[in-house]
């Protein structure tokens, strides 16, 4: 980041200063972290306190550290070098507001239930066929995660793209107003978040805050397939809309086609059809993609130029990285997981070659709320039309059995934990063998995939 004084922090976070001012070159929640000119902010969490580590972080290299309680032990003067605010957590977010003024790139926010970090990936590969590019990395989509990227902004950049997600009503409000996207995405509006948040029209809600830090006449980027984006009408916004199958669309994908570990369209938009060609497997794949051609040409780009970019985009996470193990074909889709996204991943698996079995790993999809037992039979039964065999885990899992086996498939079973799954999955796969992985993040499956298909035997990216 390019250097901002003590004052200036202290202004954006509303706090009071009477320490040395100094000019900070790096924010760090880490106390692991802190090479010189650092701002360390102390964190309060379920598992530890930032605050205990204040004392070790100005002795060894923060010029200064925000809190939001008192630190025992410290001398007058490294009391004098704290700034104290009622709740450090979005001290971040402020800082990285204030930051963010200084600079004016082309700004992309995107959010949605699913796809969304695929999306971004998509529009940061098509932005950067004329532009200086920068994105989230991974999903720095929080609080947290979206501050560190907006401080890497420097006066090079000249379009950014900013995931946005969330967890309640609310987050995404306070992370466009750090971002002021010049052009919203919405990929979708699905179950995820239904725990929380009780309905989708509250999902929907809480994902349209996007529109909060767009200037009025700004483009708004919605899934037109999707039911409820469908019928979003925001007057002061360009409401535009892509898809596939959706009545009214300003860009619809078709005519797709998966051969290997590459999708092949094209995307029709105002009258003409530009050939596509993606390293993605899938239809959903596809819509992704025909998002960030849309934010392609809002951008400035001819509309050939946007399509042919796509084939700029790299999988990041474990997004249907696909390998191979002494034959078998590991699907890496260990990312996350909701219905939406599991139907996408077994309508993919369904187009694939395989000379042996389609096998099926799954874990739990959370934060479905009333909608989990229903998500996960009709995940369940889908997979009956599509795999082989099924292999699950998690509380949720026995759901997964109950629609596999209405679906007809025989052999679908559970496991009480990852290591009995992974010995099971090992045991199982054959040469030949489809293996896919897929689930919530916080379900750890990619701990099961790293114990059944060791990167380090034999093992090669396609």
């Amino acid at each position: 980041m390019q250097q901002m004084t003590l004052t200036e922090i202290a202004a954006a976070l509303g706090a009071e200063y009477h320490g040395p001012d100094a000019a900070i070159t790096h924010i760090s929640t880490d106390s692991r972290d802190l090479p010189a000119g650092s701002l360390f902010i102390a964190l309060e969490g379920e598992r530890t306190d930032g605050h205990r580590y204040v004392p070790m972080a100005l002795r060894t290299g923060a010029a200064a550290a925000v809190v939001q309680k008192p630190v025992p032990d410290l001398t007058a003067e490294e009391q004098a070098r704290l700034l104290v605010v009622p709740n450090s957590f979005y001290a971040p977010l402020a800082i990285a507001g204030a930051y963010r003024q200084r600079f004016s790139p082309l700004t992309v926010g995107v959010t949605g239930s699913v796809g969304k970090t695929t999306t971004k990936d998509f529009i940061a590969a098509v932005l950067s066929a004329r532009y200086r590019t920068l994105r989230s990395e991974g999903n720095h989509n929080n609080e947290l995660g979206l501050p560190a990227t907006v401080f890497e902004l420097d006066d090079s950049v000249q379009a950014a793209v900013f995931e946005m997600g969330m967890e309640a009503l609310g987050d995404i409000r306070l992370l466009t107003r750090v971002a002021w996207p010049d052009i919203g995405v919405i990929t979708n509006v699905g179950v995820s978040h239904l725990e929380r948040l009780g309905t989708r029209e509250n999902i929907l809600a809480a994902k349209l805050e996007i529109t909060e830090g767009m200037a009025d006449g700004s483009p708004l980027i919605l899934c037109g397939d999707n039911d409820l984006l469908s019928t979003v009408r925001i007057p002061r916004l360009r409401v535009l809309r892509f898809g596939i199958d959706g009545a009214e669309l300003d860009a619809r994908a078709r005519d797709i086609v998966t051969t290997g570990q590459e999708t092949r369209f094209v995307i029709d938009y105002r009258g003409a059809g530009y050939p596509a060609v993606i390293p993605a497997m899938g239809r959903h794949n596809a819509m992704n993609a025909t998002a960030a051609f849309l934010v392609g040409v809002e951008a400035g780009l001819a509309p050939e130029q946007a399509a042919a970019a796509l084939s700029r985009y790299t999988i990041s996470g474990m997004r249907q990285r696909i390998r191979d193990w002494n034959g078998v074909t590991v699907v890496e889709d260990c990312y996350n997981a909701a219905p939406d996204s599991m139907h996408a991943a077994l309508d993919t698996l369904a187009g694939m070659p395989c000379q042996g079995e389609k096998i099926c790993v799954f874990a739990d999809m959370r934060e479905l709320g009333s909608a989990s037992e229903e998500g996960h039979r009709s995940v369940g039964r889908h997979a009956a039309r599509v795999a082989d065999r099924l292999l699950v885990y998690g509380p949720q899992s026995h759901f997964y059995l109950e629609g596999a086996k209405a679906g007809g498939l025989a052999a679908a079973a559970e496991y009480p934990d990852r290591p009995a799954l992974a010995a099971a999955v090992r045991d199982a796969a054959r040469p030949g063998d489809i293996v896919w992985f897929k689930g919530s993040l916080l379900m750890h499956l990619s701990e099961v995939l790293s114990a059944a298909f060791p990167e380090d035997e034999t093992s090669q990216e396609q």
